[in-house]
């Protein structure tokens, strides 16, 4: 089913001069955005205000402007998250369905409406684990058939490894699985030899050799798991709405062995919700795509999603190593629409199992992020897309000048009197940004209390309250660990510094105490030396800053305890951390703990 500029561009006023009658005018998606716009501005304004008058209160000196220069730095992003969780919540308690006002699109689709579109699947694999990846791609098939329309979607096995023992593995399954996948329409293995442009190079490849065969695409990445009644529902609600380019599903982790992995999804579950809710209501046509678990329109990818080579050689030249949200403002800068679906559906992925696994995947981004610096000047480009371009490079400055705020706090005390401080306005402002930077994951704990059933699906009260817990400590000791070696690896992109693009660990494994000790004793110094700082020249600081000090200093022990299996089983058993599947008797596993609705 192909469609013209023309047909779009028909339909989507079609549905504007629907909106318009159907909404007031404070409704209108100008209305939502200038909204936002406010409500930012007049947050930071506040939080800015507040700031220079603790740190101006004995007059201005080059480490109080460094410090202010950082918290200007590193507030924006906190203070929008926060912003789009309260509106997420706010939606939720003001609708019945907030999804209808905020997506119309998926709430009149149906996983039941004949397909009428070809559509590829598309796993792309690098040096990942075969047997794990051919797994999910069994579980996908399916329940395909279970929906009765797997004829209308063939399979592509995309592969760039680069490892011969796993390739010829690769080759074996395929050749061993491929009558398995006779319910689909065909099956196809291909693998690189030239591996040029990354993940994304991968999918362009298929879409300039056979994508001309196919109206819509699937990219699943190796840990990716859908059902077939997402899948199918995800294509109807295309289909209907030809002005869509891009409809990305909300991902949610996988269960797992991991306690890193179980701690941190579940973090992520609760606050994401409410947050991409929130954040939908004003991106609108300008959503975001997360680069799999997504349904693209092909032809239309084909025609303004090439990605640019930028000038120069790799760390920050070449090939993107981010492509999505560059592909998004693509997409929409074409006058195609880029769609997220608000709510949770049966969507997953796995998640880092250990914090060091993390870091490697954070470092990657963080490389790609950094190459957006060249593409703000884009022409074309909608006034949010340019916006989402450098909210992803802020996403990666913000820890950086936290960072970079203790370690100037800290000489500050060191090197200058206390005097004329205001402890209280300073308190103040301490618990409002601690909170401000909660407030996805509260406003998302309230979400799940008051949905009906919501905390029972999560093991009830107690287990629930446990989980927010051990989840509430666990980031508390993550994020300084995590945001100081973003700015090691910051620094190191400035002098050249490359990161290697290879396969994830996806099982569950103990870090040793000599592995976690290699990786972590830049942040262990850091934080010895902090402290000793703090103690020795603002001994009455040390309670404030304990949250940053104290995940420093317990890296090593941390990284260690996360990681073992041994302690996601007992998680697993006490039933901390709880998602909704566990609860779910016909849930099925696959590789152990993949989870697909049978």
């Amino acid at each position: 089913m192909q469609y013209t500029s023309e047909d779009v561009q028909v339909l989507r006023e079609r549905l504007s001069a629907r909106d318009t009658r159907s909404n007031p005018r404070w409704w209108t998606v100008p209305a939502r955005r200038l909204s936002m716009v406010g409500l930012n501005i007049a947050t930071l304004a506040a939080l800015f205000a507040g700031v220079a008058t603790v740190l101006g209160g004995d007059g201005w000196t080059l480490v109080d402007v460094l410090i202010m220069a950082c918290v200007v730095l590193s507030a924006p992003w906190t203070v929008l998250a926060s912003w789009n969780a309260i509106i997420g919540l706010f939606l939720t308690l003001a609708y019945r369905d907030p999804a209808k006002i905020v997506a119309p699109f998926w709430s009149d689709a149906s996983p039941r409406a004949p397909i009428k579109s070809r559509c590829a699947l598309l796993m792309t694999v690098r040096n990942e684990d075969p047997d794990r990846a051919f797994a999910r791609l069994e579980a996908i098939r399916a329940s395909l058939e279970q929906t009765g329309q797997s004829a209308a979607f063939d399979l592509f096995v995309l592969s760039d490894t680069d490892i011969p023992a796993i390739a010829e593995r690769e080759e074996q399954l395929f050749a061993d699985k491929r009558h398995q996948f006779a319910g689909l329409g065909n099956a196809y293995y291909r693998r690189r030899s030239a591996r040029t442009g990354f993940k994304a190079g991968n999918v362009w490849e298929f879409v300039e050799t056979r994508g001309s065969n196919y109206d819509l695409m699937i990219p699943l990445d190796a840990d990716s798991l859908m059902s077939g009644s997402t899948i199918v529902r995800m294509v109807t609600t295309m289909e209907r709405h030809p002005e869509i380019g891009i409809l990305q599903s909300l991902v949610v982790g996988a269960p797992t062995e991991s306690g890193f992995a179980r701690i941190f999804q579940f973090g992520m579950r609760q606050g994401m919700r409410a947050f991409t809710l929130g954040s939908a209501w004003w991106q609108q046509d300008c959503g975001p795509f997360w680069g799999h678990n997504a349904v693209i329109r092909v032809e239309a990818f084909a025609r303004h999603c090439d990605l640019p080579v930028l000038p120069g050689r790799a760390p920050l030249g070449g090939h993107l190593l981010s492509h999505d949200q560059v592909e998004a403002v693509l997409m929409r800068r074409g006058g195609y629409e880029v769609r997220v679906i608000p709510e949770e559906t049966e969507s997953w992925e796995e998640n880092p199992v250990t914090i060091l696994d993390y870091m490697q995947r954070d470092q990657r981004w963080c490389n790609g992020n950094m190459q957006y610096w060249r593409l703000l000047g884009m022409p074309g480009l909608a006034t949010v897309s340019r916006f989402q371009i450098a909210q992803a490079i802020a996403m990666y400055i913000a820890p950086v000048a936290w960072m970079l705020m203790m370690t100037l706090a800290a000489v500050k005390a060191a090197t200058e009197t206390m005097e004329t401080f205001d402890p209280t306005l300073a308190v103040g402002l301490y618990v409002s940004m601690f909170i401000l930077s909660l407030m996805p994951k509260i406003v998302g704990a309230i979400q799940i209390a008051l949905e009906p059933n919501g905390v029972a699906r999560l093991g009830g009260p107690m287990r629930f309250a446990a989980g927010l817990l051990v989840e509430f400590l666990f980031s508390l000791l993550m994020a300084p660990v995590v945001a100081f070696r973003v700015s090691i690896f910051m620094v190191g992109l400035l002098f050249g510094a490359r990161i290697s693009w290879g396969g994830q660990t996806r099982d569950a494994y103990r870090l040793s105490w000599a592995e976690a000790a290699r990786a972590m004793w830049p942040q262990t110094l850091f934080g010895a030396v902090l402290t000793a700082v703090f103690a020795h020249y603002a001994p009455q600081a040390l309670p404030w800053a304990a949250p940053v000090l104290c995940g420093l200093l317990l890296a090593i022990p941390f990284a260690v305890l996360t990681s073992s299996p041994q302690f996601g089983t007992w998680m697993r058993r006490h039933g901390i951390a709880r998602t909704p599947e566990e609860a779910q008797t016909t849930t099925t596993y696959v590789s152990g703990y993949a989870p697909l609705a049978g």
